[in-house]
């Protein structure tokens, strides 16, 4: 429920920050996730993952608030870091932490159901945000991160009271971290190729999703919308993902895999073409049919994932997943912030599409022939 992000990138550039400072901020706040997710995750593996999120809800309060108080990019950048931290600690425990209590209670297959369930809730927090969060906006730009510290001291209150389920710890996890963490890294990204691929592809579709959200801002101001309507659009696309999220279960139970896992890249990439080239207001239901296909898309490509990965090593895996999504994005998103700020934002949303749909169109690809050759 992040009443900002209706008017983040606004609120930057208010405070002198040009679209290629804007994405750095978010490269070096996906850097932080990035150098810090994987142990983060063994932390989770080893420690408990109630513990990490609440370490991660409490780096999160603080980044908020260092956000609410400061200006300019040096300014930000000590919020950024707080944040990475924060999110590094929350991302993979929390997939986990819902997975494990499943197998727990002999329900692990209801976990596609839940975790869409889980997105959807969320989406619909996120969209009430950003109603709200767009009418704060009027106010000042710098509003909604002041009601935003209760909202995160909430989390931090919430993570506080979950329950710990009991799983499988790896025997020497205190004793030998590094070790096992490289074992478990060479477990998922070399001895185990479906899981491996299907990391990667999980992977550059999250990318593409998480670029389209740093773009849409800009892309309203393309349009000549007002700030006034950033909030209401910003609700729709979230109840666009919020609903086919709360039904993942049901679609993946009718199509196959294959038929979805295509799908996804053909349908992101085809969205993020057609409002490169055409900028007109109805490319804002392109940009819905995007959102509907992340809402379905998320859920569905972790419940694969959590299929092929061990009790012990959950958090991590889906650690090293999140790791590649932020390193992934932190070398790209300068990249098409400069030619955004230096060409054209049709030319960065272009050149986003193509790169994410020729790497995600190989590491599909290598899957499908590694599902296909298993069988």
């Amino acid at each position: 429920m992040m009443l900002f992000m209706p008017t983040i990138v606004l609120f930057f550039q208010e405070n002198g920050l040009a679209l290629f400072d804007i994405m750095l901020l978010q490269a070096i706040y996906s850097v932080t996730i990035a150098l810090l997710e994987i142990p983060s995750g063994y932390v989770a593996d080893v420690l408990g993952r109630k513990n990490s999120m609440v370490i991660g809800t409490f780096f999160g309060l603080l980044g908020i608030i260092v956000y609410a108080f400061s200006f300019g990019f040096w300014g930000f950048l000590p919020a950024a870091l707080c944040l990475g931290i924060g999110q590094s600690f929350v991302s993979g425990s929390d997939t986990a932490l819902m997975y494990d209590s499943l197998l727990e209670l002999k329900r692990e297959k209801e976990f596609i159901k839940l975790e869409g369930r889980t997105i959807s809730m969320g989406n619909f927090a996120e969209a009430v945000a950003f109603i709200i969060g767009g009418f704060l906006a009027e106010i000042t730009l710098r509003t909604p991160f002041y009601y935003q510290i209760a909202i995160a001291a909430a989390g931090f209150i919430t993570a506080l009271s979950l329950t710990e389920p009991k799983v499988h710890r790896l025997a020497d996890g205190k004793t030998k971290p590094w070790k096992n963490i490289k074992n478990i890294i060479r477990f998922s990204l070399h001895e185990n190729k479906t899981l491996r691929y299907f990391i990667l592809y999980s992977a550059i579709i999250g990318c593409t999703t998480l670029t389209m959200a740093w773009f849409v801002q800009p892309y309203y101001k393309l349009l000549n919308i007002k700030v006034v309507y950033f909030g209401i659009i910003g609700a729709i696309l979230n109840l666009a993902v919020a609903i086919p999220s709360y039904y993942a279960h049901v679609i993946e139970q009718k199509v196959k895999t294959k038929t979805l896992l295509i799908a996804f890249l053909i349908l992101l990439m085809s969205c993020s073409v057609f409002i490169s080239l055409y900028i007109s207001l109805w490319s804002l239901f392109i940009l819905l049919l995007f959102y509907v296909v992340r809402g379905v898309a998320t859920p569905v490509l972790r419940d694969y994932m959590n299929r092929h990965i061990p009790s012990e090593m959950r958090a991590t895996v889906m650690s090293i997943r999140s790791f590649i999504i932020r390193l992934l994005f932190a070398i790209t998103s300068p990249i098409l912030g400069y030619v955004a700020d230096i060409y054209s934002l049709e030319q960065a949303l272009l050149l986003s599409a193509i790169l994410f749909f020729v790497l995600g169109g190989i590491t599909l690809i290598l899957l499908l022939n590694n599902r296909k050759n298993s069988y």
